[in-house]
């Protein structure tokens, strides 16, 4: 009796300390591509200097092997070579979520961008018909993943959000004690919004990006510094905005070669206070 009562102690107690745990889901198994869909989007002419909308891929068509697993640096990671614009997204739908991932840029460089700073974007929220933003991606909301520019938020073909912003001489920059100020491509100020501060590290090494969601805000996270909080995550629906707080996530191929690992979600019901301290 004494035994079992100790053994009942002791599941109790297990189960209050993991319950405190984060629950997190991995989203690349570092096999292959199971629980993805990839779509490739136009291919780009360089002699004509455009997109061949009559040369699309499309969805689960990568004959390119545009989108890969490799062997990293001795780990698993998804390779992204760049050399078509599109996505690889997950089947599942997430709200209230932290994502978490780390990046790193190759050496390789595509046209239209083969003479520009590397790009790629993680867009989450995503949803309704591939390949409508530039015939290559979802509607959504991106957290910017760019040489320089990590951290940025674009809407993508009529995502928007409100962001407290300054303006200064290269554009909007995120400022917490400013008014907040509406973001989409109908917006006067358009739809980037560049973030504060600066926390990427130089190409070639590892950056770690956590993205926080909860309800119809969220917050982007570079190597662990806040560099922007968002709020009232919407879409465009004609003139109207209809809140947006669920999707899929996406990543894109944009030109450029990059890797992607240890990509994993967890669901959350707060935002942690020693997320919003990093401020």
């Amino acid at each position: 009796m004494h035994t079992k009562k100790l053994l009942s102690i002791g599941i109790s107690l297990c189960l209050i300390s993991c319950s405190k745990e984060p629950q997190w889901q991995n989203l690349f198994n570092g096999k292959d591509l199971e629980g993805w869909d990839t779509y490739v989007g136009p291919a780009y002419d360089t002699l004509l200097k455009a997109f061949d909308t009559t040369k699309v891929l499309g969805l689960n068509n990568d004959p390119n092997r545009i989108f890969t697993v490799v062997n990293e640096e001795g780990q698993p990671a998804i390779r992204i070579s760049g050399e078509n614009f599109g996505g690889i997204s997950t089947k599942q739908e997430f709200k209230n979520f932290h994502l978490q991932l780390q990046f790193k840029w190759g050496k390789k460089k595509s046209p239209p961008r083969k003479d520009k700073i590397r790009d790629s974007g993680v867009l989450y929220h995503a949803g309704g018909k591939h390949g409508v933003d530039a015939g290559s991606w979802m509607r959504s909301q991106e957290f910017q993943i760019e040489e320089g520019d990590c951290g940025d938020y674009r809407g993508v073909a009529g995502g928007s959000f409100e962001i407290p912003a300054t303006k200064l001489n290269e554009g909007y920059v995120y400022d917490p004690k400013a008014e907040k100020i509406i973001f989409n491509e109908k917006s006067s100020v358009g739809r980037r919004c560049i973030k504060m501060p600066d926390t990427e590290k130089p190409t070639g090494e590892w950056n770690t990006i956590d993205l926080y969601c909860l309800g119809d805000t969220a917050i982007h996270v570079v190597n662990g510094q806040v560099n922007m909080i968002l709020y009232h995550s919407s879409q465009l629906d004609g003139d109207k905005l209809k809140r947006l707080d669920r999707g899929k996530i996406q990543i894109q191929s944009e030109g450029a070669e990059v890797f992607y690992r240890n990509v994993q979600v967890e669901k959350i019901n707060e935002i942690p206070k020693a997320v919003i301290k990093r401020e």
